[in-house]
């Protein structure tokens, strides 16, 4: 024990570090759990998709919606959903709702907006887009 504390003493900048970084690393646990927006990995999206009728979101810019994103997703960008227009969706609010983006940054902000706007299962999809191409899913390019 007495080892422990010389080396606290030692290193108060290091130990430091080391709590703060095993605070967000709990504080992140707890917000997912907490959070109404859960994490969907690829394959239960897609189970989602085709046996549940998901309605995948695309948030991401016109240009990258362009260049290629899941077959018959929605496009309305993360600017769309926080000024509150989500009239293309709004039927869907029962449905489970996959939000996507290139990695899921702009994803997670637009699925608690519709969480907010009544939507009952928003899922995030984890690891985004990209992720997504890099298990070898289909992409589409087509409207």
């Amino acid at each position: 024990m007495q080892e422990y504390i010389e080396f606290a003493m030692r290193h108060e900048i290091l130990v430091l570090a080391w709590i703060g970084l095993a605070t967000a690393v709990i504080a992140s646990a707890v917000k997912a759990k907490l959070s109404p927006v859960k994490q969907v990995e690829h394959q239960a999206a897609v189970a989602l998709i085709n046996k549940q009728d998901a309605v995948v979101v695309d948030v991401r810019t016109q240009e990258e919606f362009a260049k290629g994103h899941i077959a018959n997703a929605h496009h309305m960008p993360l600017a769309q959903i926080e000024q509150g227009n989500t009239t293309e969706i709004d039927k869907h609010k029962e449905k489970p709702v996959i939000v996507v983006c290139e990695t899921g940054d702009r994803a997670d902000k637009a699925a608690t907006k519709l969480v907010k706007a009544g939507f009952q299962q928003v899922y995030l999809l984890r690891g985004g887009l990209s992720q997504w191409r890099a298990s070898n899913l289909p992409v589409t390019k087509k409207r």
